[in-house]
């Protein structure tokens, strides 16, 4: 047995083309044309729904991110700082040098194991709690200096936060 597809009926009437049967008096609407058969509706399923709607809150938040600034939120979330859990005894490694008063924003500090040809500092102070300014003063790590030591301060505060501050001195 073979199957056969007929293209689709012609609107002009020139070329003719057989019917494959002819309907019954009841089925042919007024005017005497046959209507093409219905195609059957398309539900979207619930998978493509929920898609849908997970897809458009992706969108609304990536849109209020970038418009309220959550992505330094999220960046912070992802980007833990690394000398968040330092104490006394832990190690630092190299740090850029800034003289007197001077200040210098540092995105790569770490803690590194002592012996390691990366340590530089020595941790010999931590204080938590401490706002930005008392911070920039320093004279919360001079208990923990000698007397002729060079001493360091390194922070993470945020703007109108407290935070820790961390003593460091050159690793001898």
């Amino acid at each position: 047995m073979s199957e056969q597809v007929a293209p689709p009926p012609s609107a002009t009437p020139e070329q003719p083309h057989p019917a494959p049967q002819a309907p019954s008096a009841e089925q042919v609407p007024p005017g005497g044309q046959v209507p093409p058969p219905a195609e059957p509706e398309t539900k979207k399923s619930g998978g493509k729904k929920a898609l849908g709607i997970i897809g458009a809150i992706v969108v609304f938040v990536v849109i209020a991110g970038l418009k309220f600034g959550l992505a330094s939120v999220i960046r912070n979330v992802f980007d833990k700082d690394a000398t968040a859990d330092a104490k006394v005894g832990d190690c630092i490694a190299e740090l850029p040098k800034v003289l007197g008063t001077e200040e210098e924003e540092v995105d790569d500090a770490k803690i590194v194991d002592c012996t390691s040809t990366e340590a530089v500092y020595n941790v010999v102070g931590r204080v938590d709690g401490q706002t930005e300014a008392q911070a920039q003063a320093g004279t919360a790590c001079e208990p923990f200096f000698k007397e002729g030591q060079d001493g360091y301060l390194f922070y993470s505060i945020e703007p109108g936060k407290t935070g820790y501050l961390l003593c460091l001195t050159e690793k001898a």
